[in-house]
């Protein structure tokens, strides 16, 4: 599969350990970018991604920048509260990566006017600030997997391949 969870600078071990279980589950490689605000043995960290560790595809890069000079012209989409496009109208290359920034500043703004088109938002109300790291990054990926029919995961039982009213005609 090719979705890719990029995490610039995370500060919060609870929400990289959330997001680690995310990618894990889901068969997602995730990208740590440095400088991060924990280390990646904090108990916070393991605890949070629980037992799904030996299934974690993980890569770390020593910077944005170097992040940025390796994988620049691929497929990124940065989910940002600047974006203008909502993140599930677009549609989602089979190798995607999904771009967010630190809980405290987000993507830097340099970085974002060099992708304006590829600038993602989740819907909100203007009063509200943000949402929390780890919930923005379950609702980008299970758009992209939703997009992709849900490759390749346990789907025994469910049916996703039918819309309602082609279930309610059987």
């Amino acid at each position: 599969m090719g979705l890719h969870i990029v995490l610039f600078e995370p500060q919060i071990p609870q929400n990289t350990g959330n997001i680690s279980r995310t990618c894990a589950a889901l068969g997602a490689k995730l990208h740590l970018v440095e400088p991060l605000g924990f280390s990646l043995n904090d108990r916070y960290l393991k605890r949070a991604g629980l037992d799904y560790w030996h299934l974690l595809d993980l890569e770390i890069h020593q910077s944005v920048n170097s992040f940025l000079d390796e994988h620049g012209t691929d497929n990124l989409w940065f989910f940002t509260t600047k974006g203008k496009t909502i993140y599930s109208d677009v549609v989602y290359e089979d190798d995607s990566f999904l771009v967010f920034g630190k809980e405290t500043a987000g993507i830097d703004e340099s970085i974002l006017v060099k992708y304006p088109k590829r600038c993602l938002r989740l819907p909100m109300k203007k009063e509200s600030r943000s949402l929390n790291l780890s919930n923005c990054v379950a609702v980008g990926a299970f758009e992209y997997i939703r997009q992709h029919r849900f490759c390749e995961l346990e789907t025994e039982g469910a049916l996703h391949r039918l819309s309602w009213a082609e279930r309610e005609l059987s």
